[in-house]
């Protein structure tokens, strides 16, 4: 059956439905011959429909108009933060004067079910660039600083005391549970990454300079402590004697978060075609990590499906097997549902709880909704991510504007992770071909560009590396 065909078929069945208004089976077999009339064009159009038996749900359409009175700064309810959550604001913009809420996609409502073979073997090759906002701090404050556009909550990360975490023989402790009080209270908790490094920002946390933080590191019943007076930025390395897990091998909990709207086909056919590659490169490095890959996908609130969920699994080609039902459709205006998204990311799947190595790589070209009442808010989200230990690589694709640039870039660098983005040969050119070019706020001396497939594959080796690293990193302010 064609897919014109498919969509006939649909709309006739949801037509019916419309008017019985009534739950019912209903058996269409016809040859049909109508005419279509377009822009004074009369098009003879002959379809033959297939019988089919179609249950056929009663289906209704609301229009709503929702008016917002503008206030001048754009509207950003929080949710209830966590006891050591900072309290955000949000910057810029202001909100819309009226907000139309938009009429499902009938055709987005029944996805095709059928895989175009040459839509995964025929996709090109998309190149991409990285950097770590971390390792160039200065400049990302200086970034962060000039930034100015659409809204987004500010995170004041200017002060940064980073916690190395060693054992005795030097080596980074990944997963030590790092937690910080001040006045009693707790303001931070998180686990080191595989670098042993955990990020507090006191001015996040509404901190003023002369505050006293008291920091606890603790790992298998080994417990060091220290504190420092907030007001400049520092590293402190802890030495911490573990015991450590032996030969086992590396836990590697690898996600991918993909906004599924419309105008991501060529990122989510490069996915397909690759992810069998990446998985077995990723099997075979050195350090034979027990990989797990699991999948959120997403679109928009008016879209066939806000998210979708997809728990770790440690056979590739189940996971493969659940890609490739992915289809790009939806999207309608610009920002999809990432909030809701991350919020899935972060607690609809089973992370492992210790000894793991946790990342998620989300691709997306759009920023999350930051324009109306949303139940979820990125900003809590990453630092529930800090708190478990998960690093976030975002892989900003075709057409993200700046506010989602800024948006990426925070996710990143507050959870230690990089910022991914895609090439072309003409920055911001997308049908211009893969090149080296990007439209985003980087220096080009500052990145270096590779498949993406290749890049993802190098973040993942980088990172199990680190976990034998004797050097340690950022340690330079």
């Amino acid at each position: 059956m064609s897919r014109k065909t498919l969509s006939l078929m649909v709309l006739i069945v949801l037509a019916l439905a419309a008017c019985g208004g009534e739950s019912k089976m209903v058996e269409v077999t016809s040859v049909m011959r109508e005419t279509v009339v377009e822009k004074e064009t009369v098009v003879e159009v002959e379809v033959v429909v297939e019988t089919v038996v179609e249950t056929v749900v009663e289906v209704e359409t609301v229009v709503e108009m929702v008016v917002v009175e503008s206030t001048g700064a754009p509207m950003a309810p929080m949710p209830t933060p966590s006891p050591f959550a900072p309290s955000f604001e949000v910057e810029g913009g202001s909100a819309a004067d009226e907000v139309v809420a938009s009429v499902p996609d009938t055709a987005a409502m029944v996805e095709a079910e059928e895989i175009k073979p040459d839509e995964v073997q025929n996709a090109e090759p998309l190149t991409a660039g990285e950097i770590d906002d971390n390792e160039l701090f200065q400049k990302y404050l200086d970034y962060s600083a000039s930034y100015y556009g659409p809204p987004v909550y500010t995170v004041d990360v200017s002060e940064r005391h980073i916690i190395s975490v060693r054992d005795a023989q030097g080596s980074p402790v990944l997963d030590a549970h790092v937690t910080a009080f001040a006045d009693g209270q707790l303001v931070f908790e998180g686990r080191t990454t595989a670098s042993g490094q955990a990020l507090i920002h006191p001015r996040a946390f509404g901190l003023s300079a002369g505050a006293v933080l008291a920091v606890r590191v603790e790992k298998n019943g080994a417990v060091n402590e220290l504190s420092f007076v907030s007001g400049q930025s520092d590293h402190h390395v802890v030495k911490l004697d573990h015991a450590g897990q032996g030969d086992a091998p590396v836990a590697l909990d690898v996600l991918f978060l993909i906004d599924a709207t419309g105008s991501m086909d060529d990122e989510i056919n490069k996915l397909k075609a690759s992810i069998l590659q990446i998985s077995a490169q990723i099997d075979a490095l050195p350090a034979r990590p027990d990989v797990r890959f699991g999948m959120v996908t997403y679109r928009d609130h008016d879209d066939a499906y806000v998210t979708r969920t997809h728990d770790f699994t440690p056979d590739v080609r189940v996971f493969q097997a659940e890609l490739d039902k992915v289809r790009a459709r939806g999207g309608g205006d610009y920002p999809e549902a990432l909030n809701e998204a991350l919020h899935q990311a972060v607690w609809d799947v089973e992370w492992r709880g210790s000894e793991a190595v946790r990342l998620i790589f989300l691709v997306a070209d759009a920023p999350p909704h930051l324009d109306s009442v949303q139940d979820f808010a990125y900003n809590v989200e990453m630092v529930e991510m800090v708190r478990r230990g998960i690093k976030i690589v975002p892989i900003a694709s075709s057409g993200l504007d700046d506010q989602g640039e800024y948006v990426f870039r925070q996710l990143a660098q507050f959870t230690l992770g990089r910022f991914v983005f895609l090439t072309y040969q003409e920055a911001g050119q997308p049908g211009s071909g893969s090149g080296t070019e990007t439209s985003h706020h980087v220096e080009a001396q500052d990145y270096t560009v590779d498949d993406l497939d290749k890049l993802i594959v190098r973040l993942v080796t980088d990172e199990l590396a680190a976990l034998n690293e004797h050097t340690i990193r950022y340690w330079e302010q």
